[in-house]
């Protein structure tokens, strides 16, 4: 992560050429903002997932070095995958961020960790938990390509995706 968050309204101002050319994409705008770091960036590792969240524990149980989960859940409105707990882990290994194209619940407890986190609205009812999902696959969220080892910059304006690390 940048020493010092790069806001995503000056990133796009910066580098037109590389929004002309694709290799900086915007999310539509369809997160809800959870968790207490608004502005948030790192390396993308990427998850695919179904109404299970056995394989998200799982990766934010590992450190997170200052990378940025981003869950593809099918943007399912039936359960969350993602909870208190392990966003507490995943604040405590390091990681800058998590972006669930699902639900999560535990918001209150979210909302008190030093992490950023986007998903696209709360559920009470839990996930399954059979671990059947796919790591480090190319993800399609917000009607954007999202591959693993990619960068991501949230912030309040948004979710950009860039190919490469960005500076302004």
């Amino acid at each position: 992560m940048s020493a010092l968050p790069l806001a995503t309204a000056e990133l796009c101002d910066a580098n037109p050429h590389l929004i002309l050319n694709g290799e900086l994409r915007a999310l539509h705008p369809t997160f809800q903002i959870y968790g207490r770091r608004q502005v948030f960036s790192g390396q993308v590792v990427t998850l695919k997932v179904f109404e299970d969240n056995v394989l998200v524990r799982e990766f934010l149980e590992e450190k997170g070095n200052g990378r940025v989960l981003v869950v593809d859940g099918g943007g399912s409105m039936r359960c969350a995958i993602l909870g208190g707990n392990p966003v507490q882990q995943a604040q405590n290994n390091g990681w800058s961020g998590i972006v669930v194209n699902g639900c999560i619940r535990d918001v209150d407890e979210i909302n008190g960790c030093d992490i950023g986190v986007r998903a696209l609205a709360s559920h009470p009812m839990k996930a399954n938990k059979k671990g059947i999902g796919e790591k480090h696959v190319s993800v399609n969220i917000a009607g954007t390509r999202i591959c693993d080892r990619e960068w991501l910059y949230a912030d309040t304006d948004g979710i950009l995706i860039s190919r490469s690390e960005l500076t302004v």
